[in-house]
């Protein structure tokens, strides 16, 4: 599809376009503009830098319906948030403070992260998305709606020397409509027709026009996206294929209690030592009431109760208006109001007690009192660790409103002095994002802790709570006791003033000397407020709240371009020319930085042009990376002390954990601080690559025009600011056999070896390093009496990835590597097939979209058929090919401007490979398609 091209570092189809010949064999000349990656107005700026375009129409021949997901089908895009992705309640909290995310749409370029991608509007910032559960660094691609969409310009390639923080993997800038002749409507309906649910609506209404002196647009638009439950697709049915229950969870409907050396139970816990589970009855006999727990009957099956597909309604009203006030001066307004309604749920909530879980944030809830009236043991009972599902109180769910609030205004102009002409302008945005996070069927862990007794302390309102009669007894009056919905509310605002000008200096021997600059103030503020109950620390459950939250920073950014044609008209250079960009930005709370840039564009001869870029970049730390604390996740992780054997096994008594010591639950709590005294990531990127535009290939009997392109780049980051990685940090204290380490420091347990804390904080930690190739092939095939024909394929082939920790320890992603839910393939491509009927009234296009084979460690399933490859510890995940087709009519002029399509994405019906390490759904949602074929039809009428 021509929309989905490849993240191409030395070419964009404007690059391409100027390369090729025309009929006299000379480069065509194009108008003077501004292209992302260029400040300066000029036809040859416009070429300087690899931008991909994507336009109105290539965006409506994908069958996509919001710029996240056109976007995320970039082979150079990485993992990143989305509607298939459901973290909320699952895989808790992100470090970072930004919050779960639900509802959102994120880009990833070049697998370096959401955070490391700036996001422009008509070349100016958009402000960061709010979760309702903290304060991100990344913007949420649902606040821009696909209707009032020019085209889309992505730079791949640094760009804080013009752009300033963020632009480190690329910059993406959204063109927006200016103008429209008249009105139009636009209606689209889409349905999975393999699942149930999915349903997706559209509708959009515009008006435009333009006259001598004011040029103006409006559109109103509404969007709504069913859900799609878990149950619906037999993979995600259960927590891992293959393994039934066997790897469902420990935590059931019936209270499951872990003793250490206390009484036998009735012959429950011969030694004193058990694992026993409730029957759901209440005789008054532990031996009758419980019997011991079983891992292959006994556990939990919360696949079901997940969405594999988000609800999502978008409601968005955008206008703009451009007054001509004299012939050299313009101004303009713009305005948008957007409103995204999501929600996400996890299965119930996880009732956690014991003295494992004594330091948690679940109320310090260690022991059930003798005079609980339910209690059957006759005696207080204080557990290592007793677990229980709330299903009587049905699912989690978690439902977001997010509003985003959009205003900017400024004027623009040209004048001359003598022979030089200039272009300047001036502007200001005050934009907001406003989100609530509504929490329902959550336990409030205080209450919950009254409930269990004494009896004497449960007084008024109190309702004593059964812990060991199933789901059966469990009453209403006591999930009304315990229960609360509570509203965390977040909020970032940003206020932007920029002024830039532009224009030539004096002439070069080769050329015109051309210059940019400018100065931008910017303030960037937010907050997040928890629910009361959270903020109180009585919320039970994890990863579902953090403290509050609030910081702003203010900079002064100021920044110079030139570009230099150097030579021309020479053997072996037609024209050769250097560009130079410079950035200094001074922040209120870290002081300052300059970012700087150095490019060249070679055109060799007419066929051949040659570019190449080096550039420093810098991301700022965020509101949420700095002020955040107590980010709470429930991580999957291997406790190597577990039923250690060996040199483990003397390595982990060194550190103080007792032999014969098991872990009792995979999902280990883990909290995360901000912290105040981040640095910024500094990065060094470089890029080399050609476009090739045979004359061989062009005006021939079997084409019409060919380009070929071929680029590479290399991304380094340092001082990258993250976690260290929980699972690394754990073998690393293990293998350490040294209490004193600073691995060992962020880890407390029990004196039965439970991992009772686990704490980490923020920091520049380390380095990250990616390098790839780029690729490109487009040819198109004369018209004829029966149309014209096209291809075309780009793709990106990775080279390398690594991460490592301040000390040079290797993080675990890599290029070919799925870690939890974020896969980084080796090969992306996308081959596109089309046909144009003569006059262009009938359109088809054949898509095919590649994804090379990942591999992943079995995990818990290292056990089961399910795992490629036990030995090894490996699981692979095959090469993907998914085809979309689409055709579509423009009626004849009798029908007022109508014009009809209809597609098919995901033809042949292709289902994602199977992931053992994905946190939900047991496949990677940020990387492939959901399962089955998604058919839509659409309709654009005109008056």
């Amino acid at each position: 599809m021509p929309i989905l091209l490849s993240a191409i570092a030395i070419c964009s189809s404007a690059s391409a376009q100027e390369a090729a010949p025309t009929d006299n064999h000379k480069v065509r000349t194009l108008d003077a503009v501004e292209v992302t990656g260029s400040r300066i107005k000029s036809a040859d700026a416009a070429t300087q830098n690899p931008v991909i375009s994507i336009t109105q129409e290539e965006i409506s021949r994908s069958g996509l319906t919001s710029v996240g997901d056109i976007l995320s089908q970039l082979s150079s895009a990485g993992s990143g948030f989305n509607a298939q992705l459901n973290p909320s309640g699952n895989t808790g909290l992100p470090p970072d403070g930004s919050g779960s995310g639900a509802g959102s749409s994120q880009l990833n370029l070049r697998s370096l992260g959401t955070k490391r991608v700036l996001v422009l509007v008509d070349g100016l910032r958009w402000v960061n998305e709010s979760s309702g559960s903290g304060v991100s660094n990344s913007v949420d691609m649902n606040t821009i709606p696909v209707g009032i969409i020019e085209r889309i310009e992505i730079l791949q390639d640094g760009a804080s020397s013009l752009y300033g923080s963020d632009a480190i993997s690329g910059v993406v800038n959204i063109i927006t409509k200016k103008s429209q002749k008249g009105g139009a409507v636009n209606l689209y309906s889409g349905d999975n027709l393999r699942l149930g649910g999915g349903t997706n609506r559209q509708m959009g209404l515009s008006y435009g026009g333009k006259s001598e002196k004011v040029e103006w647009f409006l559109d109103l638009g509404f969007s709504k996206q069913d859900g799609i439950s878990s149950d619906e697709w037999e993979r995600s049915s259960f927590p891992v294929p293959g393994t039934g229950l066997a790897l469902g969870s420990t935590s059931t409907p019936y209270t499951r209690l872990i003793f250490r050396g206390q009484d036998t139970f009735g012959g429950l816990c011969p030694g004193g030592n058990c694992n026993i589970v409730s029957n759901g009855t209440s005789t008054g006999d532990p031996s009758q009431d419980f019997h011991r727990f079983s891992g292959a009957t006994d556990r939990f099956n919360h696949a079901p109760y997940g969405l594999l597909l988000n609800p999502l309604e978008r409601n968005s009203l955008f206008g703009q208006v451009k007054f001509q006030l004299s012939e050299s001066v313009s101004a303009h307004v713009k305005g948008l109001y957007n409103s995204r309604k999501s929600e996400n749920r996890a299965a119930p909530t996880n009732i956690s007690f014991g003295t494992s879980f004594g330091s948690s944030p679940y109320g310090s809830i260690t022991t059930v009192d003798a005079t609980n009236p339910y209690n059957p043991f006759g005696q207080t009972i204080v557990p290592v660790a007793g677990q229980m599902r709330l299903v009587s109180a049905g699912a989690r769910r978690f439902k977001q409103e997010v509003d985003t609030r959009y205003f900017s205004t400024g004027l623009e102009g040209h004048f001359s002095l003598g022979t030089r002409f200039f272009n300047w302008d001036v502007n200001y945005v005050d934009a907001t994002n406003r989100a609530t996070n509504e929490l329902f069927t959550q336990y409030n862990a205080a209450k919950l802790k009254q409930a269990l007794g004494p009896i004497s302390q449960c007084t008024g309102a109190c309702v004593p709570f059964n812990l060991f009669g199933g789901p059966a007894g469990v009453t209403r009056e006591m999930l009304d006791y315990i229960m609360f919905t509570g509203l965390d509310r977040s909020q970032q605002r940003l206020q932007d003033y920029t002024a830039n000008i532009s224009g030539n200096l004096f002439d070069l021997p080769a050329g015109t000397l051309e210059f940019a600059a400018g100065y931008e103030n910017r303030r960037q503020s937010g907050y997040y407020t928890p629910n009361p109950i959270a903020v109180a620390g009585e919320v039970g459950g994890a990863g579902v709240s953090m403290p509050p939250l609030s910081g702003s920073f203010t900079t002064d950014e100021y920044y110079l371009e030139l570009n230099a044609p150097l030579l021309a008209e020479l053997p072996g250079i037609q024209s050769f020319d250097v560009s130079l960009a410079t950035r200094y930005s001074d922040y209120s709370n870290f002081g300052g930085t300059t970012n700087n840039k150095v490019g060249f564009r070679w055109q060799v001869f007419n066929d051949l042009t040659l570019r190449g870029n080096w550039a420093e970049g810098f991301r700022a730390p965020s509101l949420g990376e700095l002020y955040a604390s107590g980010a709470i996740a429930g991580p999957l992780l291997r406790d190597p002390c577990s039923a250690a054997t060996g040199a483990m096994l003397a390595n982990c008594s060194a550190i103080g954990v007792p032999a014969g010591y098991t872990q009792l639950n995979t999902q280990v709590l883990t909290t995360t601080n901000g912290n105040a005294g981040l640095k910024p990531e500094t990065s060094k990127s470089l890029t080399f690559g050609a476009v090739y535009s045979p004359e061989w290939g062009t005006q021939r009997a079997w084409a019409d025009k060919l380009d070929f392109s071929l680029g590479y780049y290399r991304i380094n980051v340092e001082g990258a600011i993250q976690a260290p990685d929980a699972q690394t940090v754990l073998f690393n204290c293990a293998n350490s056999a040294n209490p004193a380490s600073s691995d060992c420091q962020r880890i407390r347990r029990d004196s039965l070896g439970n991992i009772t804390q686990f704490v980490i904080a923020l920091e520049n930690l380390g380095a990250i390093r990616m390098d790839g190739i780029d690729f490109g092939v487009d040819w198109k095939l004369p018209a004829t009496s029966f149309g014209r024909f096209g291809a075309r394929i780009d793709g990106t082939y990775a080279l390398e990835y690594t991460a490592t920790d301040a000390i040079g320890r290797q993080q675990p992603e890599r290029v070919g590597i799925e870690v939890t839910d974020r896969g980084l393939p080796r090969l992306k491509t996308t081959a596109n097939v089309g046909w144009r009927s003569p006059g262009n009234a009938w359109a088809m296009d054949w898509t095919v979209r590649y994804t090379s084979r990942l591999r992943e460690t079995c995990g818990s399933a290292i056990a089961y058929s399910v795992c490629s490859d036990p030995v090894l510890n490996r699981h692979y995940m095959a090469a993907t090919t998914y085809h979309d087709l689409r055709a579509s009519w423009k009626l004849p002029e009798g029908f007022a401007g109508l014009s009809l399509a209809a597609g098919i994405n995901n033809v042949f019906d292709k289902e994602a490979p199977i992931c053992l390490t994905c946190s939900l759904n047991s496949y990677d949602g940020s990387t492939y398609a959901l399962p089955g074929r998604m058919a839509y039809v659409s309709a654009r009428l005109e008056f």
